[in-house]
């Protein structure tokens, strides 16, 4: 093959020569695809992303004086406590054959709460009513028998006027009757004793039966049946000092720890205001009873008692309470500023202006407010609403339209 065969072989055809050039002008449609496609991705992520709900703490407008705390020279913490409550046992070591409450019943003073085996003290109880019985009998016959000795002397007496016996034999006669009548005085001790031996085993038959000292609700019950009770504490662990804790919701109250630099400012018969931790929407009136007149030297606290004037089965022991302690009460005639009062966490800047966040619905709408310090809290003239829920401290992320998730509501 000559060097001219060899050229003609390496020449590319019209049609080749197409396709060569045609391929490259596919790759630019290729990564303009995958441009578009990763552009989409990136905005459907962003779009998600921006709508996943905020969570926020919210709370609500309230019109000034009507607020939780509104007014309030000092806030602490306590625990509602009960003045009158007691863990009931019997009074006398025994085994249970009954008990007859559960947790939350009510019940009323001298209402049976249960009962101990009293086969023994049954026994005894009418031993002794038994032995008073003929004790009682002795006296009846003791009185007949001086009745019979004082007529005997009587007619002996008679018969020595007369000379018909002897002196001597009225003499005796007399001493009979003295005897008789000694006789019955004894008998009638003896009654008496008989008497008072049935009583004391009455009381300690009646010991069996365990009763409400007084009205209230059952808030423990720590006995079965079977189990050995006694009043005291026994060795061993085996034994039962309580068959349950009774108490008198009449006499619950607050009991606040305020910090000894500003106990100051707490007065007897102070008005205040107080707030379950269990439901931060509901204010109970409530007033100062007395500041006990000691300190705890590890906290630096003073215990004050408060009372609330409000009952309700919704309080019971040993809730979480915070106690605003007022100035003084409210004048019914006394015109409120207008507007609505709000925590000042509510308040945020938005390019350059003050707004709250007032949540509606799933979502949250901005609005321009001029708000105004009162007390630890901003009055808002106008924008918002009394009963609006606001957002308290809003993240700097948070911005009109945005979904929230509302994780720890707050009074």
């Amino acid at each position: 093959m000559d060097n001219g065969d060899l050229l003609r072989q390496l020449k590319i055809g019209h049609g080749q020569r197409e396709a060569v050039h045609a391929a490259p002008l596919r790759w630019p449609w290729i990564v303009g695809a995958v441009v578009l496609v990763l552009l989409a991705l990136g905005i459907g992520g962003w779009w998600m992303f921006a709508q996943r709900p905020v969570a926020v703490q919210t709370a609500t407008a309230a019109s000034p004086g009507k607020g939780a705390g509104a007014g309030a020279v000092l806030q602490a913490t306590g625990y509602v406590t009960a003045r009158r409550q007691a863990t009931v046992s019997a009074q006398i070591v025994g085994t249970l054959s009954e008990v007859l409450i559960e947790e939350g019943d009510h019940v009323r003073k001298g209402q049976v709460l249960a009962k101990l085996e009293d086969n023994a003290y049954r026994a005894s109880l009418e031993a002794a009513q038994a032995a008073a019985a003929a004790a009682q009998a002795q006296v009846a016959q003791a009185r007949v028998q001086l009745d019979q000795s004082r007529k005997d002397a009587q007619r002996m007496r008679t018969l020595a006027a007369r000379g018909l016996v002897a002196k001597q034999a009225a003499e005796q006669a007399g001493t009979s009757a003295a005897v008789a009548a000694a006789q019955l005085e004894t008998s009638r001790k003896q009654a008496a004793s008989a008497r008072a031996q049935a009583a004391e085993a009455k009381v300690s038959f009646d010991y069996t039966v365990v009763r409400a000292p007084f009205d209230g609700v059952v808030t423990d019950k720590t006995a079965q049946v079977g189990e050995i009770i006694s009043p005291m504490a026994a060795g061993g662990g085996f034994t039962r000092t309580g068959v349950g804790t009774i108490v008198d919701m009449d006499s619950l109250e607050v009991d606040v720890d305020v910090n000894e630099a500003y106990i100051g400012r707490v007065k007897p018969h102070m008005p205040a205001q107080a707030v379950l931790d269990a439901y931060p929407d509901w204010t109970i009136p409530a007033h100062v009873i007395a500041i006990v007149p000691a300190a705890d030297r590890g906290k630096a606290t003073v215990k004050v008692r408060v009372a609330l004037e409000r009952k309700d089965a919704r309080i019971v022991p040993d809730m979480g309470v915070r106690v605003s302690f007022l100035e003084a009460r409210p004048k019914a005639t006394a015109q409120a500023p207008p507007g609505v009062l709000v925590p000042a966490a509510a308040i945020a800047t938005r390019d350059g202006n003050e707004v709250v966040f007032v949540v509606q619905g799933d979502r949250v709408q901005q609005r321009r407010v001029q708000p105004r310090p009162m007390g630890g809290q901003r009055l808002i003239p106008e924008g918002v609403q009394a009963g609006d829920t606001v957002v308290v401290s809003p993240p700097a992320a948070l911005r009109d339209g945005a979904a929230v998730n509302v994780d720890n509501k707050q009074s």
